[in-house]
């Protein structure tokens, strides 16, 4: 009777470390599904600063003496592109910061295409309107990257919140992620005047 006892509290931890190993890995997973949406985040971020200059230069040309939206535009990359964040560090606060920055970059951009308006050959030009198909795909890109982004930050805090994964989590300091939210007062449509 106390060999079979013994297996049985044998079989139990077994059991035990066996799904606290699954849940470990499924946890890993989640964590690293999160990271590599993040890095196609960030991918999507950087196209959009490396078409920038290409935009920058053609409207120049046509548009020398709107230097300060020029301008506007360069310094707003430049933040963007400095504000950097570890995917080991996704914390809501760190993706604010970046999200604000990159806000600037969309503001500048708006910007730009109200200055290109006054310019009926740049918007005919052949190699704006390229860039700026670019731009647009770019933005979509971003986007759908962000929703995907979400969508694991979603699956991985879920998991790490949830029974008995939230005791693992305690122990291996598995922390939640930040998500893209909406920019503020993107709820209000905008007003269009002519």
């Amino acid at each position: 009777m106390n060999i079979k006892k013994s297996w049985i509290i044998i079989a139990a931890i077994a059991l035990v470390v066996i799904i606290a190993v699954v849940k470990y890995n499924g946890m890993v997973k989640s964590e690293q599904l999160v990271e590599k949406q993040w890095a196609n985040v960030q991918s999507s971020y950087q196209r959009r600063a490396d078409l920038i200059p290409n935009l920058v230069n053609t409207v120049k040309g046509y548009a020398a003496h709107e230097q300060k939206t020029l301008t506007d535009i360069i310094e707003a990359r430049a933040k963007a592109t400095s504000v950097n964040i570890s995917a080991k560090d996704l914390t809501p606060d760190k993706i604010q910061q970046f999200q604000e920055a990159q806000n600037q970059i969309s503001g500048a951009l708006g910007r730009l295409m109200v200055v290109v308006e006054k310019y009926p050959d740049l918007k005919a030009n052949q190699n704006f309107l390229e860039l700026q198909a670019q731009l647009e795909g770019t933005e979509n890109r971003i986007n759908v990257e962000r929703n995907r982004f979400n969508e694991e930050v979603q699956k991985y805090n879920t998991k790490i919140k949830t029974f008995p994964s939230n005791l693992l989590n305690a122990m291996y300091g598995f922390q939640e992620k930040g998500y893209f939210e909406a920019q503020r007062g993107s709820e209000y449509a905008p007003t269009v005047t002519f």
